[in-house]
């Protein structure tokens, strides 16, 4: 069995029936991803498997919005990246840390506590033929946060999430984050740089709220 399909099979234990396909992403066409099939029996699944979908969905299946502009932003921004170790926090499908390693950082790490996203990440990096480092803890990575740039995409949905933004401004170099579910009043010590129109892939019909989504600096 190949780490697809072992990864297919993970996803299905969530949403039934489910099929991973690779999809090269329309705003970053230089990337491709194994994500799930637009085309997945949404119609099909149970109350409950709707209400587990819901609380804990395999969120490394789709590139959500805010990942794509960020890796839109650091392929279009090679400099901001070239030659840095980066860490990609809560790094979902690892669309981030591969835009990363494809604009030239020394070292690109893929941040996560789910397992199964670090198996979709190295899958990922693979299919595009670059080197992501991946783990669950960054103290067994050995790095410098205090000379490493961080990168955040579409973490803050969760605002349990946005106490974490004022350890991270104070313990690491640089900070980056891409974010469509946050007012920029929400994030204290950050700049707004750069707006972008996106939506998550496969297109999730969200609100038009969360196609536009912010870049922001560390202060």
């Amino acid at each position: 069995m190949s780490s697809l399909q072992s990864l297919e099979i993970a996803m299905q234990a969530k949403v039934p029936a489910a099929k991973l396909v690779l999809q090269q992403l329309p705003m970053v066409t230089e990337i491709t991803l194994a994500l799930i099939d637009s085309a997945y029996p949404q119609a099909e699944l149970t109350q409950d498997q709707v209400a587990f979908l819901m609380d804990e969905p395999p969120y490394w299946a789709f590139c959500w919005a805010s990942g794509q502009v960020m890796a839109r932003y650091l392929l279009d921004k090679p400099e901001q990246v070239r030659g840095k170790t980066v860490i990609d926090f809560g790094s979902g499908s690892g669309v981030v840390a591969i835009a990363a390693a494809m604009a030239g950082a020394s070292r690109s790490i893929a941040l996560d506590i789910d397992r199964n996203a670090l198996q979709a990440t190295q899958i990922n990096a693979s299919l595009n033929q670059v080197i992501v480092d991946t783990g669950d803890d960054l103290n067994s990575l050995g790095v410098d946060p205090a000379s490493s740039l961080l990168l955040v995409a579409d973490v803050f949905y969760d605002r349990e999430n946005i106490p974490l933004l004022e350890r991270f401004i104070n313990d690491y170099q640089d900070v980056i984050i891409a974010d469509s579910r946050v007012k920029p009043s929400e994030l204290a010590g950050m700049l707004e740089t750069a707006r972008y129109h996106s939506c998550t892939i496969p297109d999730l019909a969200e609100s038009g709220d969360f196609n536009s989504v912010g870049i922001y600096r560390k202060c």
